[in-house]
């Protein structure tokens, strides 16, 4: 994939298909060290010890309308060219934990790519699960969520014109104000 957040929004929407009810995204940059964690957690309905072993097998799929499952095999092997790591935990009526830990200096380092898009498609498009977005670089950090969102808005809808322009406008200020002014 071109840029990370797809892979993201890949694993977020397995993570929809096993039954999330809360699916929390964490990324943290650490300038200093060039590292970039991604985090994916849920609380979906989690894989059994022989799926777990086969879902890093870009031949293996549990979906019946293709034969193939490229979207974790693509995340680890983007991690781990370069020189970074990839995890995957799960256990059944737990959910799963996806990690991957990127060196940002490498010259085969995908861009990060449009993530607040990413978390505006998710949110809005899927408004019957609760998200909680955080993007830490250094020291500094901010989380989106919808558990807070959906408490003070009441009744009205995530998926509402207004609102989706506000989420939209609140994850680029925090996110330039996080990067420094840069996106």
């Amino acid at each position: 994939m071109r840029e990370l957040s797809l892979n993201i929004l890949d694993v977020a929407q397995n993570s929809i298909s096993a039954g999330a009810k809360l699916i929390e995204i964490n990324i943290s940059e650490d300038t200093c060290e060039n590292t970039m964690l991604i985090e994916i957690k849920d609380d979906g309905c989690g894989m059994n010890e022989e799926t777990l072993m086969s879902v890093q097998d870009p031949f293996f799929t549990t979906r019946t309308t293709r034969k193939v499952g490229m979207g974790i095999p693509l995340f680890k092997m983007a991690a781990e060219m370069t020189g970074g790591s990839f995890g995957i935990e799960s256990a059944v009526g737990k959910g799963t934990c996806v990690k991957a830990l990127f060196k940002t200096d490498n010259v085969d380092f995908t861009p990060l790519g449009d993530i607040d898009s990413t978390i505006v498609t998710l949110v809005t498009m899927n408004t019957h699960i609760d998200f909680a977005y955080t993007l830490k670089v250094d020291e500094s950090q901010f989380t989106l969520s919808t558990l807070q969102l959906k408490e003070i808005l009441g009744d009205v809808p995530l998926d509402l014109p207004d609102v989706v322009m506000w989420i939209k406008d609140y994850l680029k200020e925090q996110t330039q104000i996080i990067r420094g002014g840069a996106v």
